[in-house]
């Protein structure tokens, strides 16, 4: 056991930071967290540590400690997502890593970094693959520079694809909990195409062994904690059973990734732990709900044959996704609407109003009466609206009676040219509404304004993980909307 030294992780509330710092306790560290709470939780916390609320680029303001080593965790930690969040990516892990290796160069400790392998993926194109991808790799140089610049002790680990007790759910949530959660609520397993993927999943109790191996004994680079067992993403959605539905390719979606492990296996660490096995404990823990009724309520303005960009993405979606069943509200809006007829099969559209731009204004009445009447007879996932004021209102209002949760996307809208009077509406909007997202992040801080919100995000529960999977195969359609008509 170790006494009298001072362990400081970041990211210590989060996933795997926490099992961290509950693993340092128990050898004897006195062990401070410093978590931003971005996708770390109070209900990670362990006894015996100090916990300290605030950004890695505060550091030096909120650690007068001098540790024996830290444990630099907290970073921003999603691939496919980070071309959503890019200024958060930078913020995080650009101006927050910084910060921690100045004060790693001041303070002389040393440091275990949690690099990323993804940079060894697709035969060495996962570094740059996608915004997270990048950062991470170009923070790995980083502290190698600093090492040897500065003669520090320092020590880079790789994890491979973590799962286990407290693992994330929702938009950060990793494959395993997706699946587990879909599995749980009888839903469809998402598997995102080709499903050829090859992952190492490796448990969390693996992991914490490794980290703490490298940490007391490691010097440099290249330490590879991974599973030895590698299997498919349709692998593991077979080991739990059920629908499998496959979704539209996503960009930084690595398809192959190089697992070293022989510098970590030299210090006499060794993967212990099965996913097969793993899998088998959790679909004994529960007895799987009745298959789900694969159904979405869309409210949207305009819909074919009067859409934009964001209609079309979503039009796109739809025939993606022929086994999922979507009733669309939305106005005439045009006398042509009038006699349009629906060609996709997997699509009902109602529609509301006499043919002409009044009908928007009719949407939030009777389209919510609409929504109401269609509600008692089917168990939809959510009810989605593509932005705008009044269809935004229309999915509010169709839930006064039945507690249906509510996703909005902004699409291409810009919330700061907006009239003060749909200004006004939009704050009773977002305020109410369960889920916002937007690709662009200074919509996400715009609408955070107005709502005075600090996440645009709750959990709205047993959806959760069907609706982040909905919600990325829109935004690839979308931007390549977006880049088609900008060419």
């Amino acid at each position: 056991r170790i006494s009298g030294k001072i362990a400081l992780v970041t990211g210590g509330a989060g996933f795997v930071g926490s099992h961290v710092c509950e693993r340092l306790v128990k050898e004897g560290y006195e062990v401070i967290s410093l978590d931003n709470y971005f996708t770390g939780s109070p209900q990670n916390h362990v006894a015996g540590v100090t916990y300290r609320t605030g950004h890695t680029k505060d550091i030096a303001k909120l650690i007068p400690e001098t540790p024996h080593i830290i444990y630099h965790l907290g970073e921003y930690a999603r691939t496919e997502k980070s071309f959503e969040d890019i200024e958060i990516v930078l913020d995080f892990n650009g101006v927050g890593t910084m910060a921690v290796l100045e004060f790693w160069r001041r303070t002389r400790c040393k440091l275990v970094y949690s690099g990323s392998s993804t940079k060894f993926a697709d035969g060495g194109e996962g570094e740059r693959q996608s915004p997270y991808a990048w950062t991470k790799s170009m923070n790995t140089e980083s502290v190698k520079r600093y090492g040897e610049w500065f003669d520090l002790s320092y020590a880079i680990t790789y994890f491979y694809n973590v799962y286990g007790p407290r693992e994330m759910s929702g938009a950060f949530g990793t494959l395993i909990s997706i699946f587990d959660s879909l599995y749980q609520k009888g839903q469809p397993l998402t598997v995102v195409k080709p499903g050829t993927q090859v992952r190492n999943f490796t448990h969390v109790a693996d992991i914490i062994e490794g980290l703490f191996l490298v940490g007391e004994h490691g010097e440099g680079d290249s330490f590879g904690i991974g599973s030895d067992e590698a299997y498919t993403v349709l692998d593991v959605a077979h080991m739990f059973g059920g629908e499998i539905i496959l979704m539209p390719e996503r960009k930084g979606n690595r398809q192959t990734s190089l697992v070293e492990t022989s510098r970590t296996k030299a210090l006499g660490w060794k993967p212990t732990q099965s996913l097969p096995i793993y899998i088998a404990s959790r679909k004994q823990q529960y007895v799987p709900a009745a298959p789900s009724e694969k159904r979405i309520l869309v409210f949207s303005t305009t819909f074919y044959p009067n859409d934009g960009k964001a209609e079309q993405a979503l039009i796109e979606l739809m025939r993606a996704m022929p086994h999922v069943h979507f009733d669309v509200i939305t106005t005439f809006f045009s006398k042509e609407g009038l006699s349009t007829s629906n060609e996709i099969p997997n699509v009902q559209v109602y529609r509301v109003g006499y043919g002409n731009t009044f009908d928007k204004f009719l949407l939030p009445f009777l389209g919510a009466h609409i929504a109401r009447k269609l509600q008692k007879k089917h168990r939809y996932y959510f009810v989605w609206s593509l932005f705008a004021s009044y269809a935004a209102l229309g999915a509010l209002f169709s839930r006064q009676d039945m507690s249906l949760p509510t996703l909005i996307t902004i699409a291409d809208q810009k919330l700061a040219n907006i009239p003060w009077y749909i200004r006004w509406i939009m704050r009773y909007i977002l305020k109410r509404t369960d889920q916002v997202y937007a690709d662009d992040t200074e919509e996400v801080r715009i609408a955070q304004t107005l709502t005075e919100r600090a996440s645009l995000i709750r959990s709205i529960g047993e959806g959760d993980a069907f609706v982040n999977q909905i919600r990325f195969a829109y935004s690839k359609y979308l931007k390549e909307k977006v880049i088609n008509h900008e060419t």
